[in-house]
């Protein structure tokens, strides 16, 4: 009988944990989506008319309802394989084999590209949307005016609102989160802390008006674009390190379409003498415009001015 395994099936509980508490942007993570065709979910945008004013002689003001489906179409499609040689892997060692592979490649290569992936898509949005993103040196900032100017950020495009819900999450670089440290408008607030699980990745973590600022201290992954040829690399000349991030938990999603995971022992495929594990994802993250006017409100980006050269 062959021994062919699909192992996001086998061993969905301990891949999709690795990625919750591997990944800074686990809370954009979803699931949660109804698929109407093989790469598309809908999102209905819904806004109503107001008040008019009422006549004592009778009668009522009619008022409108605008509803219109929109579709999401998911596109970032990657797939890998490797070979495991049988020289490397005997009988009684090829399962800890694939979950030493799949553990490996997980944490070290798709949890990253889901954060980089995840950071540039917003980045791109605030880019292309009036008033909600800046591009700033990062020597701007100090620990005299750091509070300060979180805070007018905070003030962008409809940021308080998301504030209020209880929905807005930031993150920062590194830089960023030591100045904050030791800044001269703030009493400490700032701690080592886990995401989520015992077996998170430790961060530091500060609080600024009710809203949590993660670091990034992976700062390669940090950019606001990026080449996905192989990986996922900043493109020199190109790509601007991101100094700051804001997004709404509600209104940015990544969504998961398609994790699928095998391994094919030795024998039962034609690539090579040994073991062969493929590994395919596709996601996309998009920002959802508010239901009102359809006006995309949740985000906001400051870049840096200074691109790198290298």
């Amino acid at each position: 009988m062959p021994s062919t395994f699909n192992y996001a099936e086998k061993y969905s509980p301990q891949i999709l944990e690795a990625i919750e508490q591997g990944a800074l942007t686990t809370p954009f993570y979803t699931s949660n989506v109804e698929w109407t065709g093989a790469k598309t979910f809908h999102f209905t945008q819904m806004s109503v008319s107001g008040y008019k004013n009422h006549s004592r002689a009778g009668g009522w003001n009619r008022g409108t309802i605008n509803q219109q489906d929109v579709e999401f179409t998911v596109a970032h499609d990657r797939d890998v394989e490797f070979l495991v040689d049988k020289a490397d892997v005997d009988e009684t060692a090829r399962t800890a084999a694939m979950i030493n592979v799949t553990n490996r490649f997980v944490n070290g290569q798709m949890i990253p590209e889901i954060d980089a992936y995840t950071f540039s898509m917003i980045a791109a949005k605030a880019k292309a949307t009036t008033g909600l993103s800046e591009n700033t040196n990062l020597s701007v900032y100090t620990k005299d005016n750091i509070y300060t100017k979180l805070v007018q950020m905070l003030g962008k495009g409809k940021l308080k609102l998301y504030r209020q819900r209880g929905t807005l999450v930031g993150y920062v670089r590194p830089e960023i989160m030591d100045l904050i440290a030791v800044s001269t408008e703030l009493s400490k607030t700032v701690e080592v802390t886990r995401l989520a699980g015992p077996a998170s990745v430790e961060t530091r973590v500060a609080r600024i008006n009710g809203v949590p600022l993660i670091e990034v201290i992976d700062d390669e992954r940090f950019y606001d674009s990026f080449s996905f040829t192989e990986g996922f690399a900043p493109v020199a000349g190109t790509s601007r390190p991101i100094n700051i991030l804001f997004a709404a938990t509600d209104m940015v999603h990544t969504v998961p379409k398609i994790s699928s995971i095998y391994y094919f022992s030795a024998g039962n495929h034609t690539e090579g003498d040994g073991d062969l594990y493929q590994n395919r994802a596709l996601w996309d993250t998009f920002v959802f415009p508010n239901g009102k006017d359809k006006a995309i409100d949740s985000i906001y980006v400051s870049l840096d001015a200074a691109i790198p050269s290298e």
